[in-house]
């Protein structure tokens, strides 16, 4: 979270990927860092315990996710 908010103070669009199971620390900590609008990519939580489908089918999720904040919409 701290190098997002670093590059875009830089004016760099960025997409930080969390799982829904940290999602509240991530708003936590995008306002603890005066970040408010940095919007996170967000995925189902867990990784570490599922197919290699499945994580391909979150990792296209997130594509998509990262695509409309780096573009805008």
């Amino acid at each position: 979270m701290h190098d997002a908010v670093e590059l875009e103070t830089l004016g760099r669009p960025t997409a930080v990927i969390v799982t829904d199971g940290f999602l509240h620390e991530a708003h936590v900590q995008r306002a603890a860092l005066g970040m408010e609008d940095l919007d996170p990519v967000v995925i189902r939580h867990p990784l570490s315990s599922i197919s290699e489908e499945e994580i391909e089918a979150r990792a296209a999720s997130a594509v998509e996710q990262a695509r409309r904040i780096w573009l805008g919409g």
